[in-house]
């Protein structure tokens, strides 16, 4: 296994160096807009702590992780006024992986309607920033 490359992208959004759409942050956890969403409201959750991927994150970190993942989804799922979610994480390349700090994607479904592909096409960040702005809003009531 490769080791950690603290210049990632989202190691870089996470200091700043990047932008982002922010939807959540917290002590250990960032949350963002995936830019090529494959879902209306399509969000990363990442942890602050230096990760590749469930592979080799510490065991305390993963655990202080998971409620911030819990409360996104939660947020996602009202804020988009969807049926379900569908958590995905992906670990080195031949498990999907391309950005090598470990992360969650948190999509929204809804009964029938299939995910779309990943493409590459980036979303206008107007319509990310609207979806941002309603997950955000249901943060306030996630319990």
């Amino acid at each position: 296994m490769t080791t950690y490359d603290p210049n990632n992208i989202f190691a870089k959004i996470i200091r700043g160096e990047m932008p982002c759409t922010k939807v959540h942050e917290d002590d250990v956890a960032f949350a963002f807009m995936d830019i090529m969403p494959r879902a209306d409201g399509h969000v990363l959750v990442i942890p602050k702590a230096a990760a590749r991927n469930i592979l080799d994150i510490a065991p305390a970190d993963l655990a202080a992780l998971m409620p911030s993942v819990q409360k996104v989804a939660k947020a996602v799922k009202a804020g988009m006024k969807a049926d379900g979610i569908t958590l995905q994480q992906f670990s080195e390349p031949a498990g999907g992986q391309v950005v090598f700090h470990i992360h969650f994607h948190v999509l929204p479904r809804w009964d029938g309607i299939a995910l779309r592909p990943h493409t590459g096409a980036m979303e206008k960040p107007e319509i990310l920033e609207a979806h941002a702005a309603k997950i955000r809003a249901a943060l306030a009531d996630v319990r």
